[in-house]
């Protein structure tokens, strides 16, 4: 009888164990020591922005290891192509329905020149919801350039960045961390009128008014994906012509 309660004994230990290292695994975190196959530490405001271009991923030395180091590890354009084509669609947001009409706003840009979004009919229209002091919102800004400058020479999107702060913080912020998005200063009677309380969100709206695609905060994909939207709607405008 001992011997069988000792067995028992050593099983509910094992297995105790055994869901405590589970719960250990290696998280990664913005404390979490990152470094590429030199030996060379970047920090979270960095290996967060090489993310979301697509060409990076981090894995855990140790996974099993609460504290293990992280590595960076560079993709090939092939490998990237691949792994992006295989992310899932970012999870929808809550401020908008796909296919339903998006409802009008009228607004002012930093510099005074007037919008309403139904006059935008026709168009592609990129929105971002942001704010200054939003760590993902800064992060993401360099790659939401490149879709900007992708798209320079086409008067059939336009892109807005409805921000919550004043034209002054804006402008200062802009004196270095360019956002080629047309700039929205004040804009938090809009965000409350789409109910957008996640920043970053992001909403592409198609040419006859209505949500394309939308998704709150940044991920791996999130890039990908609002790229991947614009082209399919800005192909079928240039089917049409």
């Amino acid at each position: 009888m001992r011997t069988i309660i000792t067995i028992l004994f050593f099983f509910m230990v094992t297995n105790k164990l055994h869901s405590q290292n589970q719960e250990r695994k290696a998280v990664l975190t913005d404390k979490s020591i990152v470094k590429d196959s030199s030996g060379s530490v970047y920090s979270a405001d960095i290996w967060r922005k090489l993310l979301l271009t697509g060409y990076y991923i981090i894995k855990a030395e140790n996974p099993g290891n609460a504290g293990s180091d992280f590595i960076l590890i560079r993709l090939s354009e092939e490998e990237k192509q691949k792994r992006l084509s295989n992310a899932p669609k970012p999870k929808e947001s809550t401020s908008f329905v796909t296919g339903k009409e998006v409802k009008s706003f009228s607004t002012t840009d930093i510099n005074g020149k007037k919008y309403k979004l139904k006059d935008l009919r026709s168009k592609v229209v990129v929105l971002n919801f942001w704010f200054i002091n939003c760590r993902p919102c800064r992060t993401e800004i360099l790659e939401l350039n490149k879709l900007v400058k992708e798209y320079k020479d086409s008067s059939d999107i336009v892109f807005l960045a409805i921000a919550l702060d004043s034209r002054n913080d804006l402008r200062d912020f802009l004196r270095t961390n360019p956002f080629n998005y047309i700039i929205i200063d004040d804009g938090r009677a809009i965000a409350q009128q789409y109910d957008v309380t996640a920043y970053p969100t992001h909403a592409v709206i198609d040419q006859q008014g209505r949500a394309y695609f939308h998704t709150a905060g940044t991920g791996s994909s999130t890039i990908y994906w609002l790229g991947k939207s614009i082209k399919e709607l800005m192909g079928l405008k240039n089917q049409e012509k």
